[in-house]
């Protein structure tokens, strides 16, 4: 299983606003990004992510699981754009700021930390595991190995 990390500003799509998706989910359509478009190629069914308000709020709020690998995106035309499927899994249990983030010396090398304007963006295994523990969240799910 790989992780990653998504952004979105919460006055466009909120963390309630995935939540209210329900099991469903929604594409995360929109990337015009190519960095991000090719990490959304590379992701699989069943990886896991941040779910991360920018702008304002700049943090991490829940964890959402991959439903659907790379297909078109369909809110354009053009065929170099692809988004994956994402449904919310839970939410963390203390949201953990940006400021927090780059505070943990551990986490000096996250892409967060370093390029916080990319939009999809791989997380380490160990960098999910020290996130999840900061916000005194399981790094599984309950039920899940």
């Amino acid at each position: 299983m790989a992780y990653w990390l998504f952004k979105s500003e919460p006055g466009t799509w909120s963390w309630d606003d995935q939540v209210a998706a329900g099991s469903a989910g929604t594409q995360w359509d929109g990337v015009r990004n190519y960095q991000a478009r090719n990490n959304m190629r590379d992701m699989k069914k069943g990886d896991e992510g941040f779910f991360y308000h920018s702008v304002g709020e700049k943090s991490i709020v829940g964890i959402v699981r991959v439903i659907g690998e790379a297909h078109p995106d369909s809110t354009t035309d053009d065929d170099r754009w692809e988004c994956v499927d994402l449904a919310a899994q839970r939410a963390l249990e203390r949201p953990l700021t940006l400021a927090e983030i780059k505070q943990e010396p551990r986490l000096a090398g996250m892409v967060l930390v370093n390029n916080s304007r990319l939009s999809v963006q791989p997380v380490s295994e160990d960098e999910w595991k020290i996130l999840c523990s900061m916000a005194r969240t399981p790094a599984r799910a309950p039920g899940k190995a």
